[in-house]
């Protein structure tokens, strides 16, 4: 494969090995590319497993036919990223070894094609990409329902690609205004136990939601909405009673409320609002017994006309490699609890 911007030399030896030399046109983009240190490439070596070596401009890959294709898919896709001007994360290179490992191998493979046809969500600040296919559900989900669950492990992207969505939707008028929202129970604490104001004891529970606001939008404009209470930040508690309307609504950490709080935030929704549930199931840290508002909403909705939902795996973690490993042996020794208990 030869374009305008790569130049390609493939060998395929009798044993079904392959070294293909990709030659980038730009320097500096393939600098970014490989990553401070090499550190993309030698991700992409431990994900695939395949040896990759740079020199200059030009990246050297060796290994299993398969594994090289997949890996030459990878880095001409994102170099294709790096040239519309987007930024590489450890988790848009991961995010695009699954794509590969997905598609199997494909030697007509458009390096342009794969991204074009994930959703995203322009914003003011920057632009947000699905990076894998259950994101990109997730986000054509929200696009299409007025009130969408997503379930699923830590680092999946559940709350900060609803934050986007939410940000997207306030910037252009669609809603006057953003609630966000978390049941403030946490591995057995309680507020009362934390010093200051209300919103002092509040504030740690909400810090996730802030760090994304603050990723998404720009802090000025965050600070005067958060004042004017454009942007509305407060625990489960203080929804009761409210009809939010003109509002995108989202609660985080949903597996923690309890089948009352679910049932009282659901009947929340006014006219011309969109709301997001997202939670982890297997991080449920109400007392024993207590069956969480999440999975028994999830279940009762099901089928619900309007109603999407979106349930993610351990294969769609983003945050660190090794985070994806760790939930996949917890899956794995609940699933032997489960077992035993049969």
């Amino acid at each position: 494969m030869r374009t305008p911007e790569t130049e390609e030399s493939i060998f395929i030896a009798p044993d079904n090995t392959a070294q293909i030399v990709l030659t980038f046109d730009d320097n500096r983009l393939a600098s970014t590319l490989f990553g401070q240190y090499g550190q993309n490439l030698a991700l992409i070596e431990r994900r695939l497993g395949i040896v990759a070596n740079s020199r200059g401009n030009q990246v050297t890959v060796e290994g299993p036919r398969e594994a090289c294709d997949q890996a030459r898919r990878v880095l001409e896709s994102l170099y294709e990223r790096l040239k519309g001007g987007d930024e590489l994360s450890p988790g848009d290179v991961d995010g695009t070894i699954r794509l590969a490992l997905s598609q199997g191998s494909l030697f007509d493979f458009d390096p342009a094609t794969p991204r074009e046809n994930f959703e995203e969500i322009n914003l003011r600040k920057r632009r947000v990409r699905a990076r894998t296919p259950a994101q990109d559900a997730y986000l054509r989900a929200l696009k299409r329902h007025a009130l969408v669950f997503a379930t699923g492990p830590a680092g999946t992207g559940k709350t900060w690609l609803a934050v986007a969505h939410a940000v997207q939707l306030f910037e252009r008028k669609e809603v006057d205004r953003i609630v966000l929202s978390r049941p403030a129970v946490e591995a057995g604490e309680r507020l009362g136990f934390l010093p200051g104001d209300m919103r002092e004891k509040v504030d740690p529970y909400l810090r996730p939601i802030y760090d994304a606001l603050y990723d998404l939008m720009d802090a000025r404009i965050v600070e005067r909405a958060l004042q004017t209470t454009e942007i509305e930040i407060a625990p489960l508690a203080f929804m009761r009673g409210r009809t939010l309307s003109n509002a995108t609504i989202i609660l985080d950490e949903a597996q923690n409320t309890t089948a009352m709080q679910m049932k009282m935030l659901l009947t929340r929704l006014g006219e011309n609002s969109r709301m997001v549930v997202t939670g982890d199931p297997s991080q449920v840290d109400l007392p024993a017994g207590q069956t969480s508002g999440l999975a028994e909403a999830v279940r009762l909705l099901s089928g619900v006309e309007g109603i999407g939902h979106v349930n993610f795996t351990a294969a769609d973690v983003i945050r660190h490699e090794l985070v994806a490993r760790i939930v996949e042996a917890y899956d794995k020794e609940a699933a032997r609890k489960r077992e035993r208990r049969e």
